[in-house]
């Protein structure tokens, strides 16, 4: 059933049922309970009283006499009659008497101040809770927690310093991402000629092969921002907030751009949809909203996607085909001269005998 729009009350209708409520109450219940703890008498008993010295408050009002017995300290109301010796006589009892001083205010202003003002505190109050609460984009929201943000680990202009140099054991990899380097230099040179580099480019190797190193240092030598974050962090407990994070990351890549974006361990959530009732719907709302993201960057657009795994056939075709993903740049185990290398690297943070073989 498809709900109507025109069948919504717009927001501003309950703020007149409220007030409606609230007038209802301040006119009608509360001088009900006020007019209840106050017991009448006739002008008489005020008299005598008086005489007695039974009271010992009096408060002369427009219409009435209010009055608080001595004995009691109950409260008394009598009609206000035209007696001229009234205030004589109870200075005579020594009673403490006072009278309101009449003031002509607005009945215009007195609305404004008693019930406009105060609502319109209470919806700029409200509204602003509701956006603290209930908004999801929010980094500061008090029910989602900043839920549906990214919390991509940023490395603006390279932050850490990590060159191609820092990377041992690898050539091949460098040798074929320098073409990528040399774009996010100059893109305007393959602008000019309308070449585009690809969107995506997977970086395939067994785990603790620096295929995180490698896209820092691509970043690095390109001097760029650099956006890393692992699949696994895209998951969220509510439904939509995973597929909220891929849109903000691309969203801040855009802004930034260029820059690299880097995926860690994307088969968490790149794998192969299969299907089937049951499965994991999140993740596959995440890699539907990837794809589109993807799609939606233009080859010239400056945003360079890195991503890392170490099971490429595990991955959905849909991620790996044309226009996506279609550039695989395997990063393997080191051999011999590699690890030379690597140990060569490490050496230079430490200090080492002139001497030392690194060969044995």
């Amino acid at each position: 059933m498809v709900e109507d729009p025109k069948s919504r009350k717009p927001f501003i209708y309950y703020y007149i049922v409220v007030l409606v409520i609230m007038m209802a109450l301040n006119f009608l219940v509360v001088p009900f309970i006020k007019e209840g703890q106050i017991k009448q008498v006739d002008y008489g008993t005020f008299m005598t009283m008086t005489e007695k010295g039974e009271i010992s408050k009096v408060d002369i009002q427009t219409n009435q006499i209010v009055f608080i017995g001595k004995n009691d300290n109950v409260t008394y109301k009598t009609g206000l009659m035209n007696d001229a010796g009234l205030t004589d006589r109870l200075h005579t009892a020594g009673v403490e008497f006072s009278s309101d001083i009449v003031r002509k205010d607005s009945p215009l202003l007195d609305a404004v101040l008693s019930w406009v003002l105060p609502l319109v505190i209470f919806y700029f109050l409200w509204n602003g809770i509701s956006k603290k609460m209930f908004n999801r984009d929010s980094a500061n929201s008090l029910m989602f927690g900043g839920m549906g943000k990214s919390g991509a680990k940023i490395y603006v202009k390279s932050s850490e310093g990590i060159k191609f140099s820092d990377v041992a054991g690898e050539d091949e990899a460098k040798e074929n991402l320098t073409e990528i380097v040399d774009y996010l230099h100059d893109p305007s040179k393959y602008k000019d000629i309308g070449a585009s580099m690809p969107k995506g480019i997977l970086l395939v190797g067994p785990p603790g092969t620096g295929k995180t190193m490698l896209a820092k240092a691509v970043a690095g030598e390109a001097n760029v921002p650099f956006f890393s974050m692992s699949g696994s962090e895209f998951v969220e407990m509510f439904v939509g907030m995973s597929a909220s994070k891929v849109r903000d990351l691309f969203k801040q890549a855009k802004e930034k751009a260029p820059c690299i974006v880097f995926i860690d361990e994307i088969d968490a959530i790149g794998k192969k949809r299969d299907g089937q009732i049951g499965g994991n719907d999140e993740r596959e709302q995440t890699l539907n909203q990837l794809l589109t993201e993807m799609d939606g960057f233009e080859g010239n657009s400056g945003v360079m996607i890195l991503a890392a795994t170490n099971r490429p056939d595990a991955l959905d075709p849909a991620l790996t085909r044309p226009g996506r993903f279609d550039r695989r740049v395997p990063v393997e185990l080191p051999d011999l001269k590699g690890r030379e290398e690597i140990l060569k690297v490490h050496a230079k943070k430490i200090k080492i005998a002139d001497d030392v073989d690194f060969k044995l």
